[in-house]
């Protein structure tokens, strides 16, 4: 009914076990440009969001039922919430769901600085840079990808929280309740 389209953002990371937040609608990445894009349909509610099919990579297919339906892997659903937050739930949730691909999925977390060159978003290298400093130091070599492709200007690190601090290292709009223990 979407297609083409993938099942992504919250949808996609319950279904790889990133979070055990039970969400009430089913997150669709598609190509089209519906008018209405949060529906019920036979009593499920979907929620869909437009991206360009060039940016259809990162995917696995799964079977439900009998029919096969297109899922972004682990690690391009933290691509694609950290380029918009909201599809995680909002950023700590994401910081959350990073965490437990790093604990769980370990070799899908090796595939963050491919997604990302391949989204090409500078708001993404900021935020996951900063909460890699912050939550995961260890990660030095991504840490280091993510400082490499910084671009000009800043971001908020979630647009729907009011920031009030900036960290210049990562350019990057912090509220001060995501301060703790960050490194600058």
């Amino acid at each position: 009914m979407f297609e083409p389209c993938y099942i992504g953002g919250w949808s996609a990371a319950e279904h790889w076990g990133l979070t055990e937040q039970i969400f009430q609608s089913l997150c669709v990445m598609t190509a089209k440009r519906p008018h209405d894009r949060k529906l019920v349909l036979r009593k499920a509610r979907f929620e869909l969001h437009t991206i360009p099919t060039a940016r259809f990579v990162g995917l696995k297919s799964v079977w439900r039922g009998g029919t096969r339906v297109q899922v972004s892997d682990p690690a391009r659903t933290l691509i694609d919430m950290l380029a918009n937050p909201a599809l995680g739930g909002g950023i700590r949730h994401v910081a959350e769901m990073l965490t437990n691909l790093f604990s769980e999925q370990p070799k899908e977390a090796d595939k963050l600085s491919s997604h990302a060159a391949m989204l090409g978003t500078g708001a993404v290298y900021k935020r996951l840079g900063f909460l890699l400093q912050r939550d995961h130091p260890d990660q030095g070599a991504l840490i280091e990808a993510c400082r490499a492709n910084l671009s000009a200007g800043y971001a908020k690190l979630d647009p729907a929280l009011p920031a009030d601090r900036l960290i210049t290292a990562w350019r990057v709009w912090v509220p001060a309740s995501e301060l703790r223990e960050a490194k600058q």
